[in-house]
């Protein structure tokens, strides 16, 4: 009897130590699976975040079709609608030997008038060298002092009735707390060589030499910006007292003053006006490395004093 009693514990013993040990198994071949999952899945991300998956190329395309670039959002060297994006993306869609036209669909309520101007000049530029294929700007909601800017190189200028156009104006914006500082009891002491190195420093009272020099330049850029508007408009431009003063029109407006040719989306130009429906996107969009190393970038240059106290805008 002892040794039946000894023989069935040592059955239930190996038993549970088998199922033990199954268990363990299936614990770490799940552990291993997870774990790998988690790193290809990381590695997906990675791929993304670089741009090595999902990236369009817009030369891949086998037939006519028209050539579309997205200009979004503000007009700035470390945005979205930067030249550098902005550029290559209109170079690209140029050479392909299957472009029939370029659209640039412009969303922009301005920006640089640096930004701005290099775009315009290339514009300019790809339509001398590719003089077989036009290029058309049709914008969305609005198209803005910058975004006008670029715009005006176009070979017309398609809105929406509905559409913001114009704003052809330049500003220089800033603040001053001389007064705030003053109830607060700070003094500001500040150290220059140059008589006009602390240009409208926002701390110091105004002076008035500078403001008038600023009022100069800005006059200047204003004047430049008339000039792009008026070579690349000609006679389709219809001049009031108030088109160059900086106020936005709508865009049913905007074709009564000559600041548009006439309506269109994206879609309808691609098929009525450049008669190939088939649309292919060039724009170079940035990926999340692009975007992580300018922002670590601006804010190198912020921590070591290079940030600017005012800028330049059309808008």
């Amino acid at each position: 009897m002892s040794d039946q009693n000894n023989n069935w514990e040592r059955g239930v013993l190996e038993k549970l130590a088998l199922s033990s040990l199954q268990e363990q198994r299936r614990a770490r071949h799940w552990g291993i699976f997870f774990k790998t999952a988690t790193l290809a899945f990381m590695f997906i991300l990675l791929f993304i975040s670089m741009g090595w998956i999902g990236k369009s190329d817009g030369a891949l395309s086998t037939g006519k079709h028209t050539a579309l670039v997205d200009l979004q959002g503000v007009i700035a060297s470390d945005s979205s609608a930067s030249a550098d994006n902005i550029i290559p993306s209109l170079q690209d869609a140029f050479k392909d030997k299957n472009t029939k036209g370029v659209i640039l669909r412009i969303n922009s309520p301005g920006g640089s008038p640096v930004q701005a101007g290099q775009i315009n000049d290339e514009i300019l530029r790809l339509r001398a060298q590719y003089p077989q294929i036009p290029l058309y700007v049709v914008v969305d909601d609005i198209c803005a002092s910058g975004g006008y800017y670029v715009a005006v190189a176009a070979d017309k200028i398609f809105v929406d009735k509905a559409s913001l156009i114009g704003s052809i104006g330049v500003l220089m914006d800033g603040f001053g707390f001389t007064g705030t500082m003053a109830k607060l009891g700070v003094e500001r002491r500040l150290i220059t060589a140059g008589a006009n190195k602390g240009f409208l420093d926002p701390f110091s009272p105004l002076n008035p030499s500078q403001k008038a020099y600023a009022s100069q330049m800005v006059e200047e850029i204003h004047q430049q910006f008339i000039d792009v508007v008026r070579k690349g408009r000609g006679k389709r431009l219809k001049v009031t007292p108030d088109t160059f003063s900086g106020l936005v029109w709508n865009g049913q407006r905007g074709v009564e003053m000559g600041l548009a040719d006439g309506y269109g989306t994206v879609q309808s130009v691609a098929r009525d006006v450049i008669k190939a429906s088939d649309i292919v996107d060039y724009t170079v969009r940035e990926n999340f490395a692009d975007r992580l190393a300018k922002r670590f970038g601006v804010g190198v240059m912020s921590a070591l004093g290079f940030s600017e106290q005012t800028g330049v805008t059309l808008h």
